[in-house]
């Protein structure tokens, strides 16, 4: 599973956004904090490779590589570095095919799972971030399906997924995307409010139980219902 991703001259980054800025970060990464550092050498390669500063605002091009969530509008943001690297870290555990991600956002999260060669499907409710995601996948040339819709329902007739990635917080687990995990597949989500949330990883046994295990304390934006153009 040896991230892959040939990067045309003008998307690779100068400066503040060069690879030696990536290469940094990746050890940053590794390094860790008080959650601990990422140990899977393909999520940090794929850290490496993927360009993120294609995923923020010009504006805030010179922050990109820094570890920490930045605003992308329509008050959402592109989530955290390490945040990213532990989700994908934590779902290759079951070595998935197909991955679900709930909350397309700025498509960072979709172009890390895509750069290891998994299958992705997104589902974003903001229908301009959702396009300009769509862009960024062109430019990098991945085969990402995405959808605009209600994140809350999932995307079932592709289902069941081997993994599923949320990347906004509910107050508890949404059942329909539990029922679209596949047995033995896992599900890390973010659940909990405002003022306190943790990283939740849940993997569905074969006698059709979930067993679960809380991964770190995470802020992130709110699960919410409906679509906007």
């Amino acid at each position: 599973m040896t991230p892959r991703l040939r990067l045309q001259p003008e998307v690779v980054g100068v400066g503040m956004t060069s690879q030696r800025v990536r290469d940094r970060l990746v050890q940053r990464l590794r390094e860790g904090g008080a959650n601990g550092g990422i140990v899977d050498e393909n999520v940090l390669n794929a850290v490496r490779l993927v360009p993120r500063h294609l995923f923020v605002d010009e504006a805030l091009a010179s922050r990109a590589y820094e570890d920490t969530a930045l605003p992308i509008g329509h008050g959402q943001t592109i989530s955290q570095p390490w945040v990213v690297a532990r989700m994908t870290e934590a779902v290759l555990a079951v070595q998935p095919k197909k991955v679900l991600e709930i909350g397309t956002g700025s498509g960072y999260q979709a172009a890390i799972l895509a750069a290891l060669g998994l299958e992705v499907y997104t589902v974003e409710r903001i229908g301009e971030l959702l396009r300009q995601a769509r862009k960024r996948f062109r430019t990098l040339g991945m085969n990402i399906r995405s959808k605009h819709d209600d994140g809350r329902i999932g995307w079932p007739e592709h289902g069941p997924y081997d993994a599923i990635v949320v990347t906004a917080a509910a107050p508890a687990l949404v059942e329909a995307l539990l029922d679209q995990l596949a047995v033995g597949g896992m599900l890390v989500a973010p659940v909990g409010g405002a003022s306190a949330q943790s990283l939740l990883q849940l993997v569905r046994q074969p006698d059709g139980s979930i067993q679960e295990q809380t991964l770190a304390p995470v802020v992130f934006v709110p699960l919410l219902a409906g679509t906007l153009d």
